[in-house]
């Protein structure tokens, strides 16, 4: 998922190419453990481009050095969604790994000049291994790592690798799928509002998700969508919310990362599904339940692998099955009927009888996207960049 605004022709033509060969204002804050230093980019001290890199060898961890992990995050770890959920994955691992120690840098922008100069920042203070956990952060993670070879980087959402560079990404359409069943099953004006942030493909097939799992059980759904160009901007979200409310939805998705839509349809009495992380306790009255990410599972394998010399650049796609993607437990608003319905469609996906991208699916213009029968590959997940039939909107070109 995450994360940027940018080209979309020219991010796909270069989605294809590479896969042919492969985020609220009332959050509580989260609490640092002892050995993790946090800091903001508006504070992180100036990079230079030295050469010097870190040592990830077992005999170095062997001595009782610390082995030193960074995590540079979009927003605050008091988001309520994206990042808050990214900073519970890091605490796991150091739960988990008492010889690690992390470093955090909040509220870094994703434009290239700052994003690189965090990065650099971090490699250069002896961080062995560096998480980077929006979209945006794709090329100056890249382009530091050059600088670094024995330094190990990992970037979430991107398509880029490098021999130091690993990529990661959830199935987020998964619970997107089985939280559509739920607003196709609820819903009393058969209209769905979803805010969405970037034209992206985990975005884009997010919607469609939601979608294809709102059409399973009620053919006359549709989706209205608004775009805000951001993850993280608790106002424009909340207006985004209120418009979409105002024209005829009665439950509203979102695909940034803090509870204002949420917070927005419960004020006006209707309902909402949250992201990224459980929501359930900002807008009580009107959260029926949140798509959910595991980063702890990954980053713990990922930084055991880096202290046994056994880390390679994968490009890794869990789901369901492997536990890093879930359904946040429904909240009471859901009928007994609906949430018995979700477990079986849960199980059939972590059982491989059902794909959510199974054909046939149409674009919106009624053009068969995928056929009868087949389903989407990996790499036609991560370059999807049509809405199925039933979404009202369009996709910006950039």
């Amino acid at each position: 998922m995450k994360r940027t605004a940018f080209s979309f022709l020219g991010c796909l033509a270069l989605l294809l190419s590479l896969l042919l060969g492969a985020c609220g204002e009332t959050a509580t804050p989260a609490t640092t453990s002892a050995t993790t230093t946090q800091s903001s980019a508006a504070t992180t001290s100036a990079a230079t481009t030295s050469g010097t890199t870190a040592t990830t060898s077992a005999a170095a961890m062997a001595s009782g050095d610390k082995f030193k992990v960074a995590f540079v995050y979009v927003g605050p770890v008091t988001d309520g969604g994206w990042t808050y959920e990214h900073d519970q994955g890091r605490k796991y691992l150091e739960k988990t790994i008492p010889n690690v120690e992390t470093t955090v840098v909040e509220n870094v922008p994703e434009t290239p000049a700052d994003a690189e100069k965090v990065i650099t920042d971090l490699a250069q203070k002896g961080n062995k291994m560096i998480f980077t956990t929006s979209f945006g952060y794709m090329d100056p993670t890249i382009n530091v790592a050059k600088k670094f070879p024995n330094v190990y980087f990992e970037h979430a959402t991107g398509y880029k690798t490098a021999p130091n560079v690993a990529t990661y990404q959830v199935r987020q359409y998964q619970a997107r799928y089985l939280a559509g069943i739920i607003a196709g099953k609820m819903t009393k004006t058969n209209v769905l509002g979803y805010v969405v942030p970037f034209p992206i493909p985990e975005v884009i097939g997010g919607v469609d998700a939601v979608m294809l799992g709102a059409q399973s059980v009620n053919p006359n759904i549709k989706i209205k969508v608004v775009w805000v160009n951001s993850w993280y901007d608790p106002a424009a979200e909340g207006t985004a919310a209120q418009s979409l409310l105002n024209a005829g939805a009665d439950i509203i998705f979102q695909h940034q990362d803090s509870p204002a839509a949420l917070q927005t349809a419960e004020k006006a009495g209707k309902l909402a599904v949250g992201n990224d992380a459980p929501m359930d306790t900002y807008a009580p009255k009107a959260y029926l339940t949140s798509p959910t990410w595991n980063w702890g599972l990954y980053y713990v394998d990922r930084v055991k692998a880096a202290m046994a010399g056994t880390w390679k650049p994968t490009e890794y796609f869990g789901g369901f099955k492997e536990g890093v993607v879930d359904l946040a437990p429904l909240s009471a608003l859901v009928p007994a009927d609906i949430k018995t319905l979700v477990d079986a469609k849960k199980k059939a996906i972590i059982s491989g009888e059902l794909n959510v991208y199974t054909g046939p699916i149409k674009d919106q213009s009624g053009a068969i996207k995928i056929a009868a029968g087949a389903t989407a590959s990996d790499k036609d997940i991560l370059g999807m960049d049509y809405f199925v039939q039933g979404i009202e909107g369009t996709i910006p070109k950039s």
